[in-house]
């Protein structure tokens, strides 16, 4: 761990960039001045992004159907990506899913077990988050003790099955190219949805004592695309409190009336509106709705979410800026990350003030990122 001063950078804090030294000790930003110093004009420095949401990392781990074998070198690669976009605290979400895969049990287990023996040797701070279909009632009384033995504490719920398709006996698009991706004869592909759809009856009471178990053994919970003010009072009266990119106005503003976690896409943001036409989340956080954005499925797109809120006039900088620093360590209960205050974690990232370009990354006052010209700088 570095024990340095960066000086001649502006300083993002609560009030806005600032000129000024951030002194850096054990891992740790600190009040008293340390013995070297290095000269960062022409940069700014920003809190570490916290990435409460995001699944980019599939891509690492499994770039091809059958292709990566070592998924530690994949976790490996991933971290690179997170670091090389300012994220010093990521939350790698996988899914145990009826499409099977790269999405079924057995492989959400190789990746857990990768993480629990790669992670610690990374310098990004990684944590997984199970996404649970709610529907794979079969495997509801394994979920807490899997939970225990991968070394997790989050869940999100999620219901990807096409209810409106099936309940009219049509066949759902993309059946056919979704089971040969997961290795399955179309028919039967079809027939267990089919099946998972027929017993949604029986959902409700399920997950009423799943959720219950998970809450009584300490489990962050989070339900994923909500579209009803109901639907989240159902979540939330099983004490699920988070509300993973909500697609509706109605379901965003329930959620955020009564005290929940809002997280949205920055991807959304990014792009100007959903790509599916869900509510748009500029709009959202124009309404003053949302604890956090996430990267979903793109991690250059936080750090780009900011500056073009801040650019557009949306929010000042550091309100921007805490959409993807403070709000989703918050959301995590991370209270040591997320602003450049003494006593608080070194977890920040260096952007050249002029192109925006990500120059250098540190968490927990270790470097885990670090490019051209600032290079030379601390090497000077």
């Amino acid at each position: 761990m570095l024990s340095l001063d960066l000086t001649g950078a502006q300083v993002l804090g609560q009030g806005g960039l600032d000129r000024r030294a951030l002194s850096i000790a054990e891992g740790m930003i600190v009040d008293a001045p340390q013995k070297r110093a290095v000269d960062l004009g022409g940069y700014m420095i920003l809190p570490g992004i916290v990435d409460v949401h995001g699944d980019g990392f599939e891509r690492h781990l499994a770039p091809r159907r059958g292709a990566m074998k070592t998924l530690s070198e994949g976790l490996v690669a991933a971290e690179a990506e997170l670091a090389a976009n300012g994220i010093t605290t990521a939350v790698l979400a996988q899914f145990v899913s009826w499409e099977g895969g790269l999405r079924g049990p057995e492989f959400a287990k190789q990746v857990f077990e990768a993480m629990r023996a790669t992670a610690p040797g990374l310098v990004t701070d990684l944590r997984g988050q199970l996404r649970f279909e709610t529907h794979m009632l079969d495997l509801h009384e394994q979920i807490p003790g899997l939970l225990a033995d991968w070394g997790l504490s989050y869940i999100v719920f999620n219901d990807h099955l096409p209810h409106a398709r099936l309940a009219e006996g049509r066949v759902p698009k993309r059946m056919v190219a979704q089971a040969l991706k997961a290795g399955r004869n179309p028919d039967a592909h079809l027939k267990l949805m089919q099946e998972l759809h027929g017993q949604s009856a029986d959902v409700p009471a399920a997950l009423d004592a799943l959720c219950a178990t998970l809450a009584a053994q300490g489990v962050q919970m989070g339900s994923h695309d909500d579209t009803t003010a109901d639907g989240r009072a159902a979540w939330r009266a099983r004490g699920v409190m988070v509300a993973e990119f909500p697609e509706t106005l109605a379901a965003a503003e329930a959620a955020t009336a009564a005290g929940d976690l809002v997280v949205l896409g920055s991807p959304n943001v990014v792009r100007g509106g959903s790509h599916n036409g869900n509510v748009s989340a500029v709009d959202l956080i124009m309404m003053g709705v949302g604890a956090a954005l996430a990267s979903d499925y793109h991690y250059p797109s936080p750090r780009r979410a900011a500056f073009m809120l801040a650019d557009s006039g949306v929010l000042p900088l550091a309100d921007a800026w805490r959409l993807v620093s403070a709000g989703p360590a918050a959301v995590l209960g991370l209270a040591d990350r997320g602003d450049l205050l003494p006593d608080m974690r070194a977890d920040l990232v260096v952007l050249d003030a002029k192109t925006r370009r990500v120059a250098m990354t540190m968490a927990g006052g270790r470097v885990s990122y670090m490019s051209g010209d600032i290079a030379l700088r601390f090497t000077a």
